[in-house]
Order: structure tokens, then sequence, then C-alpha cells
């Protein structure tokens, strides 16, 4: 057997190589490209093995999507024919009983109400013609027998109203309700309306009496409405009878027999006997426009596809449409292949990055090594420094506050209130990493000790601005001393004060933040100066490098402090990476 040597590279090599020694150098040679390729191409060679998956998981998705649009567009198609169909047999159903109607009133000389009557009750209105308003007979009176027409039925039915409208021109035929079953207070509306005085109903008629067919008219609203606006519409069927002592057995048209129907009614019934769905449903006459919409019903979300069919009930087209459901999502096996997609790629990317990470480390492993221990040297220094300019905070704020006592709680309370401020600035400066601080966050953290409930109105306005760590805590103990005087004895001490607080950049590097105070007790103009004055004008304005404005007014106290303003990068302990060489 041949020894294996890994040379000063770490690339693998052969020492008195054996046939099984070199078919494991081949395969280490191969491993050893492969690593190559991940360290010359961190990010490139995964990201690519993620676009590749990612790409077959969309073209599948896709695939699967198109099936499920196609499936549902079939069932959308199978919903439309199954009320297409129920809409036109209701028509035939409802064509059969007129035709019938009509060969009965051409077998009489004249419909009485108790012929009309038997005839209605065997077809058993209450049973086969739900969604219709009822059966009527129309008869056609020639000009001038009016009169004699309205003595002959109201001999029957006394309360007969007149005809209506009124005929306004000569020789004009006239066709009224005589008869309409059931017999309903709303029906009765019906009665004496002339059929031809409405222009869509005479042309329905005209064509029922062209092809003697039973025919629908157009979008009307019915009789029996009154005041309403319902859209229906009348299937007419004419009735003919034999002239008498005619040679020729000519055939007179004595009237027609008509139903009524209110289109919503007649397409509710059209649904319920059609498989629940959630999609919108409408009815149009002859064409798909508002002016000629019988119905619609909505049972979903707004459409994004819709499938029209065509629909002849009693010899006149009507074209229904159904809009499918707005669907906001994915099937459920697009989803499954979506997910286990993803997953696939974000794994295979995810072990090609450790791979790709181990084999840096492994070359960078010493340097890794050394940059750690000046890290760490680094890092305890850095807290050396932090740990002494804090200790040196705290005690010259505990050597000004025993000068300015009056006694031992006056003291107690001022030191815990300033060493509670100066440690919500180390709060905030740790959240960042002791990098820089938004000045909001700075005045917030100060106020909130101090401000609680509705007593006073605060109001915080400025730009988004940075501090340096040092200036934020110069600046959180001014922000805390002229908070805690306004609570003693300015605008916090009493209810309606108010205090503003606002900032502006006045340059790249500087900021200039204005507290003012309204609304609180008078300022009294003979006072005595405090450590806190002393903090901000002195201390406050040494740390920060700019003279701080502190006026005590009447009205109020303004101060007017300058801030240096930082960017982020400046204080960050250790520099990010070079493109490239992170992950």
């Amino acid at each position: 057997m041949g020894e294996k040597i890994i040379s000063a590279s770490g690339r693998p090599t052969i020492d008195h190589a054996g046939p099984e020694a070199v078919v494991e150098a081949g395969a280490l040679a191969r491993a050893w490209q492969a690593r190559s390729l991940l360290v010359r191409y961190p990010r490139a060679i995964p990201a690519a093995i993620f676009l590749a998956i990612a790409a077959i998981t969309a073209l599948s998705v896709y695939a699967i999507e198109t099936n499920a649009k196609q499936s549902s567009r079939a069932d959308v198609r199978d919903y439309a024919q199954s009320i297409a169909s129920a809409l036109e047999r209701r028509g035939n159903n409802f064509s059969s009983y007129l035709r019938a109607g009509a060969a009965l009133f051409a077998s009489i000389d004249e419909v009485s109400p108790q012929t009309f009557s038997q005839f209605v009750a065997e077809l058993r209105l209450d049973q086969n013609y739900r969604g219709a308003e009822g059966i009527g007979w129309i008869e056609v009176i020639e000009p001038g027998s009016s009169n004699a027409y309205l003595a002959r039925v109201r001999a029957s039915q006394p309360e007969f109203p007149d005809i209506r409208p009124q005929v306004t021109q000569a020789g004009e035929v006239i066709a009224p309700v005589t008869y309409f079953s059931p017999d309903t207070s709303r029906n009765r509306r019906a009665l004496g309306f002339d059929m031809y005085s409405e222009p869509v109903r005479a042309a329905a008629m005209e064509e029922a009496r062209r092809t003697v067919m039973p025919t629908a008219s157009g979008r009307i609203v019915l009789s029996q409405e009154g005041a309403g606006e319902a859209p229906g519409f009348a299937i007419f069927m004419p009735v003919y009878r034999s002239v008498p002592q005619s040679p020729t057995q000519d055939r007179a048209l004595a009237g027609y027999i008509f139903s009524s129907f209110n289109a919503g009614q007649f397409l509710d019934e059209a649904i319920e006997r059609s498989p629940p769905t959630e999609l919108g449903v409408r009815l149009y006459d002859t064409e798909t426009a508002n002016r000629h919409l019988l119905v619609s019903r909505s049972r979903g979300a707004a459409g994004t596809d819709r499938f029209d069919l065509p629909v002849n009930i009693a010899n006149r087209d009507l074209v229904l449409v159904i809009d499918s459901a707005d669907v906001r999502g994915l099937a459920p096996l697009s989803m499954v292949t979506l997910m286990f997609g993803i997953s696939l790629a974000s794994l295979l990317m995810l072990i090609l990055r450790l791979l790709a990470r181990q084999a840096r480390e492994d070359e960078e492993r010493i340097a890794f090594f050394e940059e750690q221990n000046s890290i760490r040297n680094s890092l305890s220094q850095e807290l050396n420094h932090r740990v002494k300019n804090t200790l040196a905070n705290v005690l010259s704020i505990m050597s000004l506050t025993r000068r300015r006592a009056s006694g031992l709680d006056d003291f107690a309370d001022s030191l815990e209130g300033r060493v509670r401020a100066l440690s919500a600035t180390h709060d905030l400066l740790t959240g960042t990493d002791w990098g820089t601080t938004p000045i909001r966050s700075v005045i917030e953290a100060e106020l909130s000790h101090i401000v609680s409930g509705d007593a006073a109105e605060l109001v915080l306005e400025g730009p988004a601005v940075e501090l340096a760590p040092n200036d934020a805590l110069s600046f959180g103990l001014a922000i805390h001393e002229l908070a805690t005087n306004a609570a003693k004895f300015g605008a916090l001490s009493v209810a309606g004060g108010m205090v503003s607080v606002r900032w502006s950049l006045e340059s790249d590097c500087l900021a200039k933040v204005e507290w003012s105070e309204s609304g609180g007790p008078p300022v009294q103009a003979a006072r005595q100066r405090g450590f806190g004055t002393d903090l901000i004008e002195k201390i406050v304005a040494h740390e920060l490098k700019h003279k701080v404005e502190l006026d005590f007014r009447p009205e109020g106290v303004r101060c007017v402090i300058c801030v240096p303003v930082r960017r982020r990068s400046e204080f960050q302990m250790r520099k990010v990476p070079a493109k490239g060489h992170g992950f």
C-alpha cells in the first residue's frame, strides 16, 4: 500500500502509491477542486444552486396552478351550464303550460272566471310555479268596445278597475289584463293594465302573434310592483279562435294567456337547484350591458374571471354571466410543492455555505486567532476606560451634590436621581454596543423616570439625530436636571403645564436642542443658584464643547444646548469585514 502525504498547501499527494492509493488520491483531488471552488466563490455557488432549484420549483408550481385554474374554469362552466339548464327547463315548462292554456281557451267562445279558475287550479301554481307571479288572461278588445268590455267583466268582478292607461288615439286595439291568478292584493294591481300601452310588452306580444309560439318579453317592471323597480319579464302565448261562418276557416286573435316573472325570484329558483358555490351570478337580456341587467347575485368577492353562456327562454335570448371568486392564494398542492422546493433549496444552500465557511476558516484559522486576541485586548482596554470614566462621573456628581445638599435626605435624593439618569443613558448606550444613540431616545429615557400620567403635556419634535457615547451621557444629565427642576418647581409640577423639546440640525456635525416650559408656576426672579445650574452651564457645556443658554424667564425655563453629531461608524470598535470575507 502506498503512503498518503498532505502537502504544505493542503493538497493530497501520494508517495509510493499502490492501486488503491491512486484511486483514493483521485477522489481527494476532486474533493479538493470542489472545495477550492467553494473557497473562491463562497456566495456564487450556493446562490446558483438555490436559484436552480427555485426555478424548478417555480415551474412546477406554475404547472400545478395552470391545471388548477383549468379545473376551476371547468367547474365554473359546469355550474353555469347547470343554472342555464335549470332556467331553460323552467322556461320550457311554463311555455308548455301556456300552450295547454291556449289550446283550452281557443276551444271555447269566452273565457269565464270559472273556466280560468278551474284551469289554474289544475296547474297547481303553489307547487309547479315557484318563481312565477302567476298566470293571467289578456283579452284583445276592438276599438270602441271598452265600455261593453268593462260592463261584462264587472258582472263577475265588481271591483275590476278602469282600463289604464287611457287610450289617447282612436282606433287603437286594447289588451287589458282580465284575469290573474293567484288572487292576491299584489296581483290585483295588474288587472285592467293595457299590455299594448307599453312598447316592450307590445313587441313581445306581436312576436308571439306572428310566430304563434310562447314568447318572452324584454326587461320590464311588472304591474304588480306598483312603485317598485324590481326588473322582471313576461311570457305571452296568443289564443286564436275560428271566425264563425268563415268559408276559409279564418281565425281571429282572441287574446293572450301569459305568465309574469320576477327576475330575481326566477333566477334564485334555478340557483337553489344547483350545487352551492361562492360565485357571482348575473342574468342579462340579449346583451351584457347595465341597462339590460335583469338580476345580479354576488356570492363572493370581486371576480377575476367570468364565463358567459347564452340562455333561451321562450323564444328570447338571454345571457347568463358567472363571475369566478377572487382566489387569493395557491392551491394546496402548489403550497406543498413550493414549501418543499424552497426548503430543499435553502437546505442545500445552507450546507454549501457551511462547507464554504469551514474551508475559509481552515485557511484563515491562525489569522482568526490573532484577530481574536487583538479584539480581546481592545475590549479590555475599552472596558477599563469606560469604567474609569463612569466612576469619575459618579465621584464628580457625588462631590458637587454633597456641597449643595442641605441635608442627608436631600443629598441622597439628588444623588440617586443623577445616578439614575446616568444609568438610563448607560442602558441606551449598552443597547447600541456603545455606538451612536438617537437623541429622542435619550430624552425619552430621562423623562420616563420623572413624568407619569397625564399631568402635563410633552412635545418632542425633531429629525433623526445620533449622539456619540460621551455626548449622550452629558446631554442626558442636562435633560435630567431640567426635568427634575420642572417636576419640582416648573411646568411638570402642575396640571396643564407643557414642556416642549425641539431639536434641529444646525450643520452636518451640530444639533441645536431647545427646552421650553409654559403653563407652570411663574419663575421667581430672586432664586438660589443650585448644582443643576452649575452642572448644565459648566460641566455639560465643557463636555459638549459648546456654550449652553439657560434662561429663567417668568413664564418658564428655556434652555438651548448645542450637541455634536456623530456617525455610527466612528464609534465601532471593530471594522466590518470587507465584502467577500464575511458570511
